[in-house]
């Protein structure tokens, strides 16, 4: 089969950061189903792991990838949920060979069924980030839960991004609670507003003086998904006492006595800590993703992807690595099909 892989970590700028190579086919067993896959979508996590982890022992390649939508081609014997012919979407395991690939093989506790409604592409923009907001509201900041005192308001920084625009999204959608996300350029502060933010600040000014400037009172949630570090002063003055903080980037130097005063809760949310330990409740990412995607199909969530750029191939996938490392990236990028 056809894949994307490399031997060794390296720079995006050297010639074989990303090879086309083929494969063996692989076969499912247990209860992992054998997705045939028809596109992708790129994350922050492709370029990151493509720039630091080398080929697992006793492999020559390294395949990354790991938002994914296809049709199941065959089943593990333990399979329940699935059957060959169904369209599934995922954000695959960290752990594993990844989807850029033709063939994927995947756990079905972390698999839903596809949107109906939606086009391949326009559904592989999905799942990773859908995921990763979901969790973070509900499993972190727990955001049904009120905060005493606090504007009932959840803070996104980075509302443009690929998390950020599904994460306005759900929070509209399953959540009462007022949303303010942060854009910088015009065009970003549109397509924030056009996702249902209630509020847009500036995260290229201090963003204490931004929301202080809105009069709705100390915040009870912030989730920050890009640029953390340069923030953190910032959501230590504006969020309430006891409110909760949860972010997904790796902020160095990061001085959590920032927020002892107002016993503020942080948390660090990564949507592959299920797959990774494969915790008891594995198979709520399941449910997860099949929650989301009733909600595109009722016209509740659009898909988030920007940029199309074309078949899945190395030189493909090489631009869109570089489009996502130059942190100026709205939605996300998708690509379809082995040509």
């Amino acid at each position: 089969m056809r894949a994307i892989g490399y031997r060794s970590p390296s720079p995006i700028s050297v010639q074989d950061s990303l090879v086309d190579i083929v494969l063996p086919k692989p076969a499912p067993e247990g209860r992992d189903i054998l997705v045939d896959v028809k596109a992708v979508s790129v994350n922050p996590v492709d370029y990151k792991v493509r720039r630091s982890t080398p080929p697992a022992a006793g492999l020559e390649w390294k395949v990354v990838g790991f938002d994914a939508v296809g049709v199941v081609a065959a089943v593990g014997n333990e399979v329940a949920s699935f059957k060959p012919g169904d369209e599934v979407w995922y954000a695959g395991s960290i752990t594993r060979p990844g989807a850029n690939a033709e063939f994927h093989l995947v756990d079905e506790r972390i698999v839903g069924k596809k949107p109906s409604k939606l086009a391949w592409a326009d559904a592989a923009a999905l799942p990773l980030t859908s995921l990763t907001a979901w969790e973070a509201f509900f499993d972190r900041l727990d955001v049904q839960k009120p905060v005493p005192g606090a504007s009932p308001a959840i803070l996104i920084i980075g509302g443009a991004g690929g998390v950020g625009s599904i994460a306005i999204q759900i929070a509209r959608q399953f959540t009462d609670l007022t949303v303010i996300a942060t854009a910088s350029r015009p065009e970003t502060k549109e397509f924030v507003k056009s996702l249902g933010a209630h509020l847009v600040i500036d995260h290229s000014k201090p963003l204490a003086g931004e929301i202080a400037a809105l009069g709705i009172g100390a915040l009870a949630f912030v989730f920050s998904t890009t640029q953390t570090a340069q923030h953190i002063d910032d959501i230590a003055e504006l969020i309430a006492p006891h409110g909760r903080f949860c972010f997904i980037d790796d902020p160095s130097g990061f001085d959590i006595m920032k927020f002892k005063r107002k016993s503020v809760s942080i948390h660090h949310e990564l949507m592959f800590t299920r797959a990774i330990y494969g915790t008891p409740d594995m198979d709520e990412q399941a449910r997860i993703l099949n929650e989301i995607s009733s909600a595109v199909d009722d016209g509740r969530i659009r898909s988030t992807a920007m940029q199309h750029l074309g078949v899945i191939n190395a030189e493909n996938l090489k631009k869109a690595h570089k489009q996502l490392e130059s942190g100026s990236t709205i939605g996300k990028v998708v690509l379809e099909g082995f040509a």
